[in-house]
C-alpha cells in the first residue's frame, strides 16, 4: 500500500510540472506548467499565463539631523507585495500584463487616500517582433529609473530627482516601435496619449498628456534586457550602451508634478524635458539622468489664499557601481533636485548621496542590500544644519 501510495504521489508530481515531450507530441489536449520563471501555464498557441509575486520586507533609520546622530524615524514594513501576471489568450500576438499591489506603499495609502491595488493593467497587439502597441494603464516611456522594475534596482528605493520628475504611470494608448539598422545599432521609438492624471484616474476634461521617446544603442543590444535593469550582473564582455531622450507635455495637469503630486487649486500645463543613459562594461555600471520641468504659471491659490505650485526645476542623478565578485556589487549614488526661483518660497533644493551594497543570490529576484547615505536642502551640507539628516536601510527581496 505504502508503494502504491508513492508511485500515485510520484505520478500527481510529474503531471504537475510538465508532461514529457514524447506526450507533449502524442497529446495537445493537457496543458502544459512549468515552474522555470516563475510558474507558467500554457495550452498550445491559444493561451499563456506566467505567474510571478515578489516582496520587499524593509528596516530603516533617520537621525535627527547630520550632527545629532539619534533617532528620528524608522522605518519597518513590507514596502512593496506584488503579483504579477502576463501572458496571451487567443493568439500570441494578443498578450496582456496585470500588476497588483498589497502593501500600504503600493496601494498609495501613505497619504491617506482611497486604496489602489492596481498598478498596471494593459493589453498589447504585436503586429511583429519590432512593432507593438498597448492600451491601458502602464508606466509610461519617461526616465529609464523609474521604468526600470522596483525589483531591478540597485539601491532599495529611487532617487529623489526621480521623485520629483517622473511620469510614473497613467492610462492611454501607447506604442512601441524598434528600427532595425544594417549594423548592431539600434533605435527604439516609444510613444503614448494619456489621460495625464496618474494612476485610476476618474473621468476628466480633454486635457491630455503627450509623451515621447528615442532611445539610441550604439552597440546593439544588451544581454537579457540589461540596459532597463541596474547593476551589470551579466558582466557585459563588450561595451553597451543607451542613451534616450524623452519629451512630455501634459495639458490642463490637476497635480502638482503632472501623474503625481498633491492636487492644484487650479489647472496648469507642465512640459517635461528628459534625458538619460545607461552604460555597461565588464561589471561596471553607470545610470545617469538629468531632468527639466517647465509651466507658465506655476503657482495656485484657492479663495482662502492657500498656495500649491506645480514643482518646476531641474534635477539630477548619476549612478556608479562595479559587481566586486559574481554576486556582490558596491554602488554610488549622488542625486538632486532644484526649484525654480519662482517656486522657492514654497519648495526647497534638495540632495543626496548614498552608498549601496548588494548580495545577489539568484540575480535580482532574491538579494539583500543595505544603503547607508546623506541628504542635505538648500545646499547647506553641513552637518549643523538641522534640515539635514542621515539614513540607513537594510531591504531584503525576495520573489519568482
Amino acid at each position: 500500500m505504502k508503494n502504491f501510495l508513492r508511485i500515485l504521489s510520484v505520478s500527481i508530481l510529474l503531471s504537475l510540472v510538465g508532461t514529457p515531450a514524447k506526450a507533449q507530441n502524442e497529446s495537445d489536449e493537457r496543458a502544459l506548467l512549468e515552474v522555470q520563471n516563475g510558474i507558467s501555464i500554457s495550452k498550445d498557441s491559444l493561451f499563456k499565463l506566467n505567474l510571478r509575486f515578489r516582496m520587499q520586507n524593509r528596516f530603516g533609520l533617520r537621525t535627527e539631523s547630520g550632527e545629532d546622530l539619534s533617532i528620528e524615524q524608522t522605518d519597518f514594513r513590507v514596502r512593496r507585495m506584488r503579483l504579477r501576471l502576463d501572458g496571451y489568450v487567443l493568439n500570441p500576438r494578443i498578450q496582456y500584463y496585470i500588476q497588483l499591489g498589497f502593501s500600504k506603499s503600493d496601494m498609495d495609502l501613505d497619504g491617506g487616500s482611497f486604496a489602489q491595488p492596481i498598478r498596471d493593467a494593459i493589453i498589447y497587439y504585436y503586429f511583429n517582433p519590432n512593432f507593438y502597441v498597448g492600451f491601458g494603464q502602464s508606466k509610461l516611456p519617461g526616465n529609464r529609473e523609474r521604468v526600470v522594475s522596483s525589483g531591478n534596482l540597485q539601491f532599495v528605493d529611487r532617487s529623489i530627482a526621480n521623485g520629483v520628475f517622473t511620469l510614473d504611470r497613467d492610462f492611454g494608448f501607447f506604442a512601441y516601435y524598434t528600427l532595425p539598422t544594417k549594423g548592431k545599432a539600434q533605435y527604439q521609438l516609444k510613444g503614448a496619449v494619456s489621460t495625464g492624471e496618474g494612476r485610476n484616474p476618474s473621468p476628466g476634461d480633454n486635457g491630455l498628456s503627450y509623451t515621447g521617446r528615442i532611445e539610441f544603442l550604439p552597440f546593439g543590444k544588451f544581454k537579457n534586457g540589461g540596459d532597463y535593469s541596474e547593476g551589470d550582473l551579466e558582466f557585459e564582455p563588450k561595451p553597451k550602451l543607451s542613451l534616450a531622450l524623452t519629451l512630455n507635455s501634459n495639458q490642463n495637469a490637476v497635480r502638482a508634478r503632472g501623474q503625481l503630486g498633491s492636487d492644484l487649486y487650479a489647472k496648469r500645463d507642465q512640459k517635461v524635458l528628459i534625458a538619460d543613459a545607461m552604460f555597461k562594461y565588464r561589471g561596471w555600471g553607470v545610470l545617469a539622468e538629468y531632468f527639466q520641468r517647465k509651466s507658465p504659471d506655476p503657482i495656485t491659490r484657492n479663495s482662502a489664499g492657500a498656495t500649491r505650485v506645480v514643482w518646476i526645476g531641474k534635477g539630477h542623478n548619476i549612478q556608479l557601481s562595479k559587481m566586486i565578485s559574481s554576486k556582490s556589487e558596491l554602488a554610488l549614488r549622488y542625486a538632486e533636485v532644484r526649484p525654480e526661483d519662482e517656486i522657492k518660497p514654497y519648495e526647497s533644493q534638495g540632495d543626496e548621496v548614498a552608498l549601496g551594497f548588494s548580495r545577489y543570490l539568484n540575480g535580482h529576484r532574491i538579494k539583500l542590500q543595505g544603503n547607508l547615505g546623506y541628504g542635505w536642502a538648500n545646499n547647506e551640507w553641513n552637518l549643523v544644519n538641522t534640515s539635514n539628516f542621515w539614513f540607513g536601510t537594510f531591504q531584503v527581496e525576495f520573489g519568482i
